[in-house]
């Protein structure tokens, strides 16, 4: 099994339907390519690093540094 494939069953395990996972994971396969090229770090380190936002957001859990208060926005 490819890293598309587990990256899908993954999203599938999360809850996603098929097609959504699909597209899931090939997001994921890229932003992990594009932040392993910005940050200069290993792909791995960028993936774990996603990862560990798609199950906290499945979980409903705020990434660190995230407040509510950035959501909010001046209505004036």
């Amino acid at each position: 099994m490819n890293e598309l494939e587990q990256l899908t069953q993954l999203c599938l395990r999360l809850g996603a339907e098929r097609a959504q996972a699909e597209i899931m994971a090939a997001q994921l396969s890229k932003r992990a390519d594009q932040l392993a090229a910005q940050r200069g770090v290993p792909r791995t380190e960028a993936m774990a690093q996603l990862l560990q936002l798609v199950v906290k957001g499945r979980n409903g859990e705020p990434p660190a540094g995230f407040s509510k208060q950035s959501l909010v926005t001046d209505k004036k």
